[in-house]
């Protein structure tokens, strides 16, 4: 496992999730990126969140829900196991933890908290924080067989349910119901029903997923078998491949695009480069 790695670094939306009325539902965790929007409330296994993050709605975390210092959550966060609330976190709610509260310094909650567990009032070093300092640590002192167990561990732990993906947004993104704007690669699953424009460096769409908006990418965009865009699909430099009975029900602009078979466009097609129809070798120029 490379160190250098950075888990925030794509938008990856796993299978099956749906953005509802006012919720991004999930099955897995959800993990959220410093300085990221996400206008919709979340309901997921476990819910962390890092520094400054904004909620427009409800957290339900099935397990733990840990948020950052300064992080704002407009709705309720309830939580079925333990909680981590760092210093500074306003929640417009009410805080429900069934297990351990560990709270930070001036954390304001609109309509009060309880615990089942411990509540306990400091501020601790955030976990994700105190891992990395402890990894730096061990590879500082040359303890280079430690840092590796420690790592595999962890993604031991991480793989205990390896079906269940997380949802990961990036720092910095925003998502809701207008658009989803990040400035990395976008990875939506398959079974998803999302609503917005997602805006991303590239975008791969699983099969039999409904996107209610527009795509644009600057890089390449791939669009899975069955799957329907009710908008615009656009990418800047890149190219595009629209597999099997998938529909764009707007316009496609591109470089070179590949359309598999029983795939439709309602709109115009604008391609720079060349049009690759069905299984054949056939080219439109």
């Amino acid at each position: 496992m490379a160190f250098s790695r950075d888990p925030l670094d794509s938008l990856v939306v796993p299978d099956g999730t749906e953005a509802q009325e006012r919720d991004l539902v999930t099955d897995g965790d959800v993990l959220v990126g410093g300085r990221a929007t996400v206008e919709f409330g979340v309901r997921g296994r476990n819910v962390l969140a890092g520094e400054a993050s904004e909620f427009g709605g409800a957290i339900e975390a099935d397990g733990d829900c840990r948020l950052d210092m300064w992080c704002d959550v407009t709705g309720n966060v309830l939580v079925g196991q333990d909680a981590y609330i760092g210093e500074r976190v306003h929640i417009g709610g009410e805080l429900k933890v069934a297990g351990d509260l560990d709270i930070g310094d001036d954390v304001e909650i609109e309509e009060g908290f309880e615990a089942n567990g411990w509540i306990v009032i400091r501020n601790p070093m955030p976990t994700i924080v105190f891992l990395f300092v402890y990894l730096k640590h061990l590879l500082l002192i040359g303890e280079e067989d430690a840092a590796q167990r420690l790592i595999s561990n962890l993604v031991d732990e991480a793989d205990d349910d390896p079906e269940a993906e997380p949802l990961v947004i990036p720092r910095n993104a925003t998502v809701g119901d207008d658009a989803w704007r990040v400035s990395t690669p976008a990875t939506i699953g398959s079974d998803c029903r999302l609503h917005g424009n997602v805006r991303a460096e590239t975008i791969d769409v699983g099969s039999e997923s409904n996107i209610f908006g527009s795509l644009r990418a600057r890089g390449d965009v791939t669009v899975g078998e069955g799957t329907r865009i009710h908008g615009d699909l656009t990418t800047r430099d890149g190219d595009v491949t629209i597999e099997r009975d998938a529909r764009i029900l707007g316009d496609v602009s591109c470089a070179d695009l590949e359309l598999g078979p029983d795939a439709e466009i309602d709109g115009t097609i604008r391609a720079d480069g060349e049009i690759t129809m069905g299984t054949t070798d056939r080219e439109i120029e």
